[in-house]
C-alpha cells in the first residue's frame, strides 16, 4: 500500500477513537441528541476509522465490535431519516 501503512491506521485509529468518545460525552452532558444525525455521522465515521484500525492489528473481536456500532448507527439514522419524512408527509396532507 504506502510506506508508513503502521502510522497512517494509528492515526486512523486514534481519530476514531476520538470520534467515538467525543458524541458520547456530548450525549452525556446533554448537548445533542442520541437520535440526532450528528451524533449517529460520528459515530459511524468513528467506527470506520476504528475497524480498519483493529482489522489492520488483527484485533478481529474489536473489528466485530466496531462493525456492529457502525450497524446501530446507520439503522439509527434510516430511522430518524423515515420518521421525519412521514412527519413531514402528514404535514403536507393535513
Amino acid at each position: 500500500m504506502w510506506g508508513n501503512q503502521a502510522l497512517v491506521l494509528d492515526i486512523l485509529g486514534w481519530a476514531g477513537a476520538v470520534l467515538l468518545l467525543l458524541p458520547y460525552a456530548l450525549v452525556s452532558i446533554r448537548r445533542v441528541a442520541g437520535d440526532s444525525f450528528g451524533y449517529q455521522g460520528l459515530n459511524m465515521i468513528g467506527s470506520i476509522l476504528l475497524m480498519a484500525n483493529t482489522a489492520y492489528y488483527g484485533a478481529y473481536p474489536s473489528a466485530f465490535v466496531n462493525l456492529v456500532w457502525l450497524g446501530i448507527a446507520l439503522y439509527a439514522i434510516r430511522r430518524s431519516s423515515n420518521k421525519a419524512l412521514q412527519h413531514r408527509a402528514q404535514g403536507a396532507g393535513g
